[in-house]
């Protein structure tokens, strides 16, 4: 019987992989929202679920954008305690920000890609919190 070699799998390297997969759901969650219908129109027409598109709207997504984007690098990169800390305080706030999108969503493409994004930031959270720990 063959037993196949299962390697230990550092936790930076955990999330950062966790991290690079919410980005990702974040942008196929809304270039997919691009079909549904009427709502490329509307943000031509420089509308976004009814809120006009301003610089300061776009700087806005841009920046929340931007968080999970940086923690890609940033969990490999902080040291442990930092690492850890940053980890749950922004993935608290990813959640938070993720749950506040979908409030009174009922687009099925919207709340799939939350419901992923929740777990995998729990996970994340998950992660950071039951971080290794070694003797002094």
């Amino acid at each position: 019987m063959t037993i196949l070699e299962d390697m230990k799998i550092n936790v930076k390297l955990k999330l950062s992989a966790c991290w690079v997969t919410v980005v990702l759901l974040y942008l196929y969650a809304d270039l997919f929202g691009f079909y549904t219908l009427g709502h490329l129109e509307n943000v031509l027409a420089g509308e976004l679920a009814g809120t006009e598109i301003t610089q300061g709207l776009l700087l806005v997504f841009m920046i929340l954008m931007t968080i999970p984007s940086l923690m890609v690098f940033l969990s490999l990169v902080l040291k442990a305690n930092v690492n850890r800390w940053t980890n749950i305080i922004v993935g608290i706030i990813q959640i938070v920000f993720v749950l506040g999108m979908i409030l009174g969503d009922t687009d099925l493409l919207y709340l799939f890609s939350s419901s992923v994004e929740a777990v995998l930031l729990l996970l994340i959270i998950w992660y950071a919190w039951k971080w290794p720990t070694q003797e002094s």
